[in-house]
């Protein structure tokens, strides 16, 4: 084998200052549908909210006190998390909807385990299909991504701003 050296490039040195374009952007979304898509995305936040904070202040309700602090901090995470989808955070709607399909999987089969030997394993079971639903609905419902994509990309068009 043979080294021979390789000639010197001749083109135009690259400026660090010049930005190729990236990928080109999506379509904007339909502004009936972004508006239409206000209300559906706050019901379905707030029944996540809602289902992850039952069985917390139904033992609240009962009386049951030994798992306070760590209830409250779940709870506050879970307002946080649902609180940064609903201001347009990609990574909290990614993380939200993992959570309600693993979470909502996993009540639903220990709901149908306790189904037979009491009747409120299938309460237990229908919460899991309720975190389901939810789920589905955060990435399938049409409007909804609307809402969430119109939100992103005001969220992307501000750190643009800030960063310029």
């Amino acid at each position: 084998m043979s080294s021979k050296p390789r000639p010197p490039r001749t083109g135009p040195p690259a400026e660090p200052s010049v930005r190729r374009p990236g990928p080109s952007p999506l379509p904007a979304p339909d502004p009936a549908l972004v508006q239409a898509g206000r209300v559906p995305t706050l019901a379905v936040l707030m029944g996540l909210l809602m289902t992850s904070a039952t069985p917390f202040l139904a033992g609240l309700l009962q009386g049951q006190t030994q798992d306070l602090g760590r209830n409250v901090l779940y709870t506050c995470l879970t307002v946080f998390l649902l609180g940064m989808v609903w201001r347009g955070s990609v990574w909290a709607w990614r993380l939200t909807v993992s959570f309600s399909m693993v979470a909502g999987l996993l009540v639903f089969i220990v709901g149908m385990l306790a189904g037979t030997a009491a009747w409120q394993g299938w309460l237990v079971s229908g919460a899991g299909l309720v975190y389901l639903l939810l789920g589905t609905a955060l990435v399938g419902t049409a409007s909804i991504r609307a809402f969430l994509d119109s939100r992103w990309a005001a969220r992307s068009q501000g750190r643009v701003r800030d960063r310029a």
